[in-house]
């Protein structure tokens, strides 16, 4: 049976690279974040207040239609970043900090509510949770010019967005990853765990968790 899984994360968490080692693994068709072609993205990062609500709509817009096209695929599919994390975390950040004017940041979440509710949900959300340390050093190693301004503060922020949304989701289950004890890249085991336990949530078991003995063994092994 095709299933629809969406990886969420904060920045630099390595979101994309492991929907590119899942998608690979288990032949399911990989669907990234689409970024590079914003064309408000230069203007947001100049002016954050202009521009935060055309660059949302654009990212908002295209996320639904990556949505959409997860649904109708005809195999399974795996998502770099979901639609809800635009809203939930990021555009409601925006507001917080600012930088969205209220009207415009109402505007934009009655538009996202109305929208959503048509599409279904994913069949599971795995979530890869991470401190700021562990974050902001994944950030410097794949040396994007663009992020290495990126205060902690603002990733402290984010990572307490995304914990507030993941414990009031109830679309679809949860899978949390502790991804400060994973490295999914250097050790191939710790890839199998995330597979095993996205199959065991998949398949309907009601308590599925990384305990740290399981962990502390998967890393012992490498």
């Amino acid at each position: 049976m095709k299933k629809f899984v969406a990886v969420a994360g904060n920045i630099g968490v390595g979101k994309s690279t492991l929907v590119q080692l899942l998608s690979s693994r288990l032949s399911w068709e990989p669907f990234y974040e689409p970024v590079g072609d914003n064309p408000y993205l230069a203007d947001f990062y100049g002016d954050m207040r202009t521009w935060s609500f055309h660059s949302q709509i654009f990212f908002l817009a295209r996320r639904l239609r990556s949505h959409r096209q997860l649904i109708d695929h005809p195999t399974s599919a795996i998502q770099d970043r979901s639609v809800y994390e635009d809203a939930e975390i990021f555009a409601r950040n925006l507001f917080l900090q600012g930088n969205m004017a209220e009207r415009e940041y109402q505007c934009y979440w009655e538009l996202y509510q109305v929208l959503s509710e048509f599409l279904p949900p994913p069949d599971l959300v795995v979530y890869l949770r991470a401190t700021t340390d562990t974050l902001r050093r994944r950030i410097a190693l794949r040396g994007r010019d663009y992020e290495q301004q990126i205060h902690p503060e603002y990733l402290e922020q984010l990572n307490a967005l995304y914990q507030s949304w993941i414990d009031n989701f109830t679309l679809c289950p949860v899978l949390t990853v502790p991804s400060d004890d994973l490295d999914y890249v250097a050790h191939s085991t710790h890839l199998d765990l995330i597979v095993s336990k996205m199959r065991d949530k998949l398949e309907g078991k009601e308590e599925v968790i990384f305990d740290a003995e399981e962990v502390a063994r998967v890393n012992g092994r490498d």
